[in-house]
């Protein structure tokens, strides 16, 4: 910093201070500014004006002058500087001084701060281990609770056990006590005849009771008696069941017994437990033509087989079947006997050509065809003729002969051969449709819908949105079918009665394992025990299940249950969302099982033969571990060797190798079916050789008498027998078998052709259809494979199963693969590889048929080669193949041995139809596009991803919007699928509207009584339900069940009448001859048999017979007499004509009262149908005694505390009201609900009906605060069985005989009686 002593001017005077610009005193200290350069600029300036005041300035001051002013500056600059530092220094120990304090106090403050954190740090501490203890106390809770819930649910499902356990002994008692009581009576009534109650036509078991679910009729109506509420709708219930079968000791054949004209369906079902559902025309899935031919005719037959099979093939592929035409040249006619007649046999259609003469060697093949037709299989005759010729005699003849036995189709050709086999394709054509395959009426429903697949989906239509398979279902009923193919028993009488014991004894019991070796009969054992159940317990429920090959499948654990699931289901009338995912659908069954179970008034047997069979068995099918519902069976059949070990310990029936009578009988009958005689000697050795386990089991010994039956007369049995018996297991007999077959093929080529048959079939998925193997081998002509395919029949290698080729037995592919396939998966490899190229090239031609999507996929799997796997799964025609086929499982297990997840699986889904849409042009193929975007939709939504599932729905929706029409049933596809996703999106209200939309679609398209509208229904009632809206869920729900009864009666009538026709003519016949009481019950059965035709004019025509017969024969007061007039009064009730039917009810009445005890059923049966009458007549007053009169039989028979006499009480109280009589009724509903609620418990259905009814008879009383109280009861009970009808699967609530069918419950309003058996 500068100081004045470097400013000196030299122009300034000598000693002259300069002033202080700052205002200093003169000569005082002055306070000098810190900066130099405005103090020197100041100090210069002044010099200046001290310069410029004198003349020459400062250039004459001297140095001393100007030392002194720095003197003076520096004196003051130090005093000022010593000023402020003392300042400062001041300043500073006050502020030191201040810190002191601050820092004394900050200690303070920091140790009381210590303290405080050290004392929350044990707070903390503390804290945090209480935490500790409180979750693991939480926990420990948790599990506990886990663990009550568990136990308290089994002891709730052991208890339900217990109690319907002792409520059937209680029954069997009261019953064993009506019994002694009538055989009491009859001893005293010397002659009269009086029957057992308990083989009586008792529907007490019904109309005590209801089925979950089916209350939700009786909710109706405001006042008492405008509708039928719950007393009415019950009394409905026990009201008419028109024609009773005949009181007598013969038993009613079991699919006729407890059947009913308005359970139409009911009478078909139990009709088709016995006989197959598909066509006798078809032979396995097959739509087989056989064509007998002439050398005349023989150019008809080439052009036929050249240019017009293959379109019906194409035809018959698109639905669903295989189509086989088999053709024997003249040249092999003779040699192949037996192999024409099997294939007469098993074909659908047969074609006769013919033109002016017929070669005797083809009479004996026309005969078969055409005069000894059982079955009345579809026949056509082709005969060409010409002018001025003339047939030859035996032609003519045998035209007459047809003409007069058999209805066979006529083609008189008059013209050219290439329009003559025209002709026969056009005749052809329309007996496939309309006579075999069944599908006219189906066309007639979709002619104006379109398109063709709109009107073929009839499994979508009876599941709802399940999916499911066909072939699957037919594949099983063939299965059973051959499995109880065998005429003989094998002793199995000791068998069954253990298995009847299974069914009879008390719950809770495990599973019935029935063990053995393979070919014990296991399998036969089942299936001729599910035919005497069917026939002699026609209420049992039999779901069975008989898996096939390893790996097929059959074997799959998912379609399995998914399959029983179904089949339960729909024999309960239920409509409900069943998911897709494998895991859940395991994980559920249980669920599902007992749900279902108590919507049953019998019991269920499900019967799963080889269940060892499938993969990872123990693992999938863990709820046969679990205790099962009161009223359910399982029995599973296993090999000894592959029996899980958790199931040893299971009840066992074990089949026990044959003895040596039964080996004898067994090879006798296969012997003597082909006139072979055993000597005693070749007898004992047969004896002897067959003691060994290996070597007395069923399989081994038939495959020995065909055997040596196959030999015959014309070979060396004794040689045969050696060889045999060097064979000591089924597999080396096996290829014994084949060798021999081998042996009597005339070339070489032809042991070729066995060979590559069987190592395909053995290397397939499912098997090979007979028209697949001629198109992998062109060689192969159709005589020459019917001839290989009898003789692999008839030795028990190969069998049919849905159309296809496979091995009958495991130990014949096992067999296959030693003799053929012993170098490994080489050839194994090389025969996969033939399939691949072969169903490949159906893919290029665009031929994808259920075929190549169940066998490429599988294949590509096998041989492990992901990359083609993936780019098959990419085609999105295979893909919708298995999905529409119910074949969720496989089609995932695909993609994750591809290694996609469900994301990039749904991506590459929907970038492949993005390139698919592309190439889309034209009407047809843009409809086709809409399929595939909405069946990617589906699957999405079945696999969960609800948000990427929309995208693909409401594209299918705008193609069909535009394609189609805004209108058009498939828009209401849409519209149906597009809300289901909504639906479980939780979007409520948008799937309301869509629902409806496709609901006022469907009505305006089929009409309001379609299954696709009912189906709309069911959508928006579970919707409601999911909204609470019970009221509207419950409308829309008893609308739909309405529908669906009336679809399946005409259903049931299309498949089940010509089976009751085949019936009632073969009982026709029995009753030509004399009159005898039989023959009048074969007249009432008549009656029954075409009322349930709806023939009423003949029905009433055979009553009329049977009455008059039985009045001539028996008296006019016998009771069976009484069964004819109840009958003959079912029937006119029909008819309307109630003066009739109240003259002949009366009749009944008044020979039952004198002929039967007080309290007989029979008795009740006419109380109860005639009360009903004057009620419907509105005779109400002549109804009342007999309404009085049903309760004191009711007491009489069961006790004043059984749940039947609340019934009869109510039915009374209901009439009261509708007289006005509310003071009498009163009483009589307060008693009835006492006996509910003691019976089944106060939230039982029944407690709120009846409370229903007191509030309603409360409110015209003008008792309203009771009336409110009495349905908020009412209300509870009802909503939280709801609960029970929207899906979920919970407990049952009612006991073993709470329940019964739902159809039975749901049922119209008369109900037909049935007689005793």
């Amino acid at each position: 910093m500068g100081t004045a002593s470097s400013l000196v001017s030299p122009a300034g005077g000598v000693g002259e201070v300069i002033e202080d610009t700052y205002g200093g005193g003169g000569g005082e200290a002055c306070e000098i500014p810190v900066e130099v350069k405005p103090k020197a600029r100041l100090l210069r300036g002044s010099l200046r004006r001290v310069g410029a005041s004198r003349p020459g300035g400062l250039i004459g001051a001297s140095f001393k002058s100007t030392a002194s002013v720095q003197e003076l500056e520096c004196v003051a600059e130090y005093e000022r500087l010593k000023k402020e530092y003392e300042i400062f220094r001041v300043s500073k120990n006050n502020e030191v001084a201040s810190m002191v304090k601050k820092e004394a106090k900050l200690d303070r403050e920091n140790k009381r701060l210590r303290a405080e954190l050290q004392a929350l740090q044990k707070t903390y501490q503390k804290i945090l281990r209480e935490k500790e203890s409180a979750l693991e106390a939480k926990y420990q809770a948790m599990e506990r609770a886990a663990t009550f819930e568990h136990d308290r649910d089994k002891v709730k499902r052991q208890f339900k056990i217990f109690r319907e356990t002792k409520e059937n002994e209680i029954q069997d008692l009261l019953r064993a006590k009506r019994e002694l009581e009538a055989k009491l009576q009859r001893l005293q009534a010397q002659g009269i005849q009086v029957f057992d109650p308990e083989e009586s036509d008792s529907d007490d078991n019904c109309t005590d009771v209801t089925a979950t679910g089916a209350q939700s009729e009786y909710w109706n109506g405001g006042a008492l008696g405008s509708e039928p509420s719950m007393g009415s709708m019950m009394q409905l219930q026990q009201s008419f069941r028109g024609p009773e079968f005949a009181h007598s000791s013969i038993d009613v054949e079991g699919p006729f017994a407890n059947i009913n004209r308005d359970d139409w369906d009911a009478a078909v079902a139990s009709l088709l437990q016995v006989t197959p559902l598909f066509s006798h025309s078809l032979w396995s899935n097959t739509v087989r033509c056989f064509i007998i031919s002439t050398d005349e005719t023989q150019p008809e037959v080439n052009i036929f087989i050249r240019n017009y099979s293959p379109k019906l093939h194409r035809m018959c592929e698109t639905m669903g079947y295989f189509f086989q035409v088999v053709h024997f040249s003249s040249e092999n006619e003779r040699p192949l006997k037996d192999v024409r007649k099997w294939e007469i046999e098993k074909s659908s259609l047969v074609i006769l050509l013919l033109h002016l003469t017929l070669p005797s060697c083809l009479l004996e093949d026309c005969e078969e065809a055409f005069l000894r037709n059982p079955e009345e299989k579809p026949r056509l005759i082709y005969h060409r003729k010409e002018d001025g010729r003339v047939s030859s005699v035996s032609v003519q003849q045998l035209i007459e002969q047809i003409s007069y036995v058999n209805k066979a189709k006529m083609i008189d050709h008059f013209g050219g051969v290439e329009e003559g086999a025209y002709e026969i394709y056009n005749c052809v054509e329309k007996i496939i449709k309309q006579d075999i395959l069944g599908c006219e009426t189906t066309e007639l429903e979709g002619k104006d819908l379109g398109t063709k697949e709109e009107s073929t989906a009839p499994e979508e239509v009876v599941f709802g949105d399940v999916l499911w398979d066909a072939h699957d279902e037919q594949e099983q009923m063939e299965a059973f079918q051959q499995a109880s193919n065998s005429t003989c028993e094998l002793g199995f009488e000791k068998y069954f009665e253990r298995l009847n014991d299974l069914v009879a004894a008390p719950a809770p019991i495990p599973p019935l394992l029935v063990s053995g070796g393979p070919g014990s009969g296991k399998s036969l054992l089942l299936s001729k025990w599910i035919q005497l159940q069917q026939k002699h317990s026609p209420n049992t429920l039999i779901l069975y299940h008989f898996v096939g090959r390893p790996m097929s499948t059959s074997s799959e654990s998912a379609l399995i249950i998914k399959r029983l699931t179904l089949k339960l289901m729909q024999h309960s009338w239920l409509v409900s969302p069943l998911t897709l995912d494998p895991a859940k659908l395991l994980e559920e069954f249980p669920r599902w099982l007992e749900k279902l179970s108590a919507r049953h008034q019998g019991s269920i047997i499900i019967i799963i033969d080889s269940i060892d069979q499938i993969q990872q068995a123990e693992k999938h099918m863990k709820w046969l571990i679990d205790p099962l519902p009161v009223n359910v069976r399982v029995i599973v059949s296993v090999n000894v060797e592959t029996c899980p070990q958790a199931w040893r310990l299971w009840p066992t029936l074990h089949l026990d190798p044959l003895n040596s009578k039964d080996v004898k009988s067994l090879i006798s009958a296969e012997c003597n079916s082909a006139n072979v005689k055993l000597t005693k000697e070749q007898e004992k050795k047969l004896e002897r050789h067959c003691r060994s386990a290996t070597t007395c089991n069923a399989l081994y010994v038939t495959l020995l008498g065909k055997t040596i039956a196959c030999v015959g007369n014309t070979g060396n049995i004794d040689e045969t027998l050696q060889q045999c018996f060097q064979c000591q297991d089924t597999v080396s007999l096996y290829r014994l078998v084949l060798r021999s077959i081998q042996e009597s093929l005339q070339s070489d080529k032809e042991k070729s052709l066995l060979r590559e048959i069987l190592c395909v079939i053995g290397v397939s998925h499912n098997g090979v259809s007979e028209s697949e193997l001629m198109e992998l081998y062109p060689e192969l002509s159709s005589a020459v494979l019917a001839s290989l395919v009898h003789s692999l029949h008839k030795m028990c290698l190969l069998t049919y199963g849905c159309g296809l080729l496979k091995f009958q037995h495991l130990q014949a592919w096992d067999m296959v693969r030693l003799e053929y396939m012993e170098e490994g998966e080489n050839v194994i490899s090389a025969y996969r590889q033939k399939l691949v190229e072969y169903f490949t090239m159906q893919l290029s031609r665009d031929r994808v048929t259920w075929r190549s999507a169940d066998e490429l996929p599988w294949l590509f799997q096998q041989q492990g080669d992901k990359q083609k796997l993936h780019k098959c799964l990419l085609n999105l025609f295979v893909s919708q193949n298995l999905y529409k086929r119910g074949h969720f499982a496989e089609l995932l297990s695909y993609w994750q041995l591809v290694g996609k997840d469900k994301s990039s699986m749904a991506a590459e889904y929907f970038d492949s139809l993005k390139e698919y849409e592309k190439s889309c042009e034209g009407e047809e193929s843009m409809i086709c596009l809409a399929d595939l975007y909405e069946t990617l939709g589906r699957f999405l939504k079945d696999l969960g991803l609800l948000s990427q599932a929309v995208a693909p729905l409401q594209r299918s929706l705008e193609i069909r919007e535009t394609a189609l029409d805004p209108d058009h049933p498939r828009v209401a596809q849409s519209l149906h699928q597009l809300a289901g996703v909504y639906v479980q999106w939780k979007k409520f209200g948008n799937a309301e509207q869509l629902y409806k939309q496709a609901l006022e679609i469907s009505e305006n398209a089929y009409g309001a009584e379609h299954p696709r509208v009912a189906r709309e229904l069911d959508a928006l009632a579970t919707l409601y339900q999911k909204q609470n809206k019970y009221e509207q869920a419950e409308q829309l729900r008893k609308k739909s069940f309405k529908i669906r009864q009336k679809a399946a009666r005409r259903k049931g009538s299309l498949c089940g009448f010509a089976l009751l026709r085949q019936r009632a003519l073969q009982l026709e016949e029995l009753t030509l001859g004399k009159d005898t009481p039989d023959n009048a019950r074969t007249l009432n059965e008549l009656g029954v048999l075409y009322y349930l035709q709806n023939n009423l004019e003949t029905a009433e025509l055979f009553l009329k017979r049977s009455l008059e017969m039985r009045e001539r024969v028996l008296g006019p007061d016998h009771p069976d007499c009484a069964q004819s007039l109840n009958n003959l009064a079912a029937l006119y009730n029909e008819k309307k004509h109630y003066d009739k039917a109240e003259e002949l009810y009366e009749k009944a009445l008044d020979i039952r009262r004198r002929a039967l005890a007080p309290d007989h059923p029979s008795l009740a049966y006419t109380v109860k149908h005639l009360a009903v009458l004057y009620k419907k007549m509105g005779k109400l007053d002549k109804a009342v005694p007999l309404y009085e009169l049903a309760v004191e039989i009711r007491q009489k028979s069961f006790g004043p505390k059984h749940p039947s006499v609340a019934t009869a009480l109510v039915n009374l109280a209901v009439l009261y009201c509708q007289m006005k009589k509310q003071v009498e009724a009163l009483p009589l509903y307060e008693r009835a609900l006492k006996i509910y609620e003691d019976s089944f418990g106060h939230m039982h259905p029944r407690v709120g009906e009846t409370l229903k009814n007191l509030a309603v008879l409360s409110y015209e009383g003008g008792d309203f605060e009771k009336a409110a109280e009495l349905y908020k009861r009412a209300m509870e009970i009802k909503e939280a069985e709801t609960l029970l009808i929207g899906g979920k699967a919970t407990s049952r609530h009612s006991s073993s005989g709470d329940t019964f069918s739902l159809k039975s419950a749901l049922s119209p309003n008369i109900f037909l009686e049935h007689g005793q058996r």
